[in-house]
C-alpha cells in the first residue's frame, strides 16, 4: 500500500456520492490539526491523490487514537498490518467453516491470498 495526501477542498470531488465512496479502496489515517489536508493509504494509484514518499510533517494520526497522535513511516507500516489482520476471519470462523462443510482448506487459502493482495506489505 502507498501513502497519499489530499487537500480538504478536493475531498468532495474525490469521494463523490455515497455510492462512489464504496468503490474507493482507501483508508484515511491522518489529518492536519486544522483539517485542511488528509493522509490516506491505497493499494492502487487514484486520481486526485498526491503520492507521498514518506510521512510529511504536520499531520496527526487518526486511524487508531489508542496508538497516539504521532505518525511516521513505522506507524504507517503498522496500520497496513492492522488493516490486513482485521480482514482475516477469526480462527473460530475458519474452523466452523471447515467443520460445517461450507469451505475447504483451499477456499480459506484463496480468501487469505485475496486479503494479502489487497493489503501488500
Amino acid at each position: 500500500m502507498k501513502l497519499y495526501k489530499i487537500e480538504a477542498q478536493n475531498l468532495e470531488a474525490f469521494f463523490g456520492t455515497p455510492d462512489d465512496r464504496k468503490n474507493k479502496d482507501v483508508t484515511i489515517i491522518a489529518q492536519t490539526p486544522s483539517c485542511d489536508a488528509f493522509l490516506l493509504l491505497s493499494k492502487d494509484a487514484q486520481d486526485g491523490l498526491e503520492l507521498q514518499a514518506s510521512v510529511p510533517a504536520g499531520f496527526d494520526f487518526t486511524y487508531c487514537q489508542e496508538w497516539g497522535l504521532t505518525i511516521d513511516d513505522d506507524v504507517v507500516a503498522r496500520v497496513i498490518l492492522d488493516l490486513r489482520k482485521n480482514e482475516y476471519p477469526s480462527h473460530n470462523d475458519c474452523i466452523h467453516a471447515l467443520l460445517d462443510g461450507g469451505d475447504t482448506l483451499t477456499d480459506l487459502q484463496a480468501k487469505r491470498t485475496i486479503i494479502k493482495d489487497k493489503y501488500p506489505k
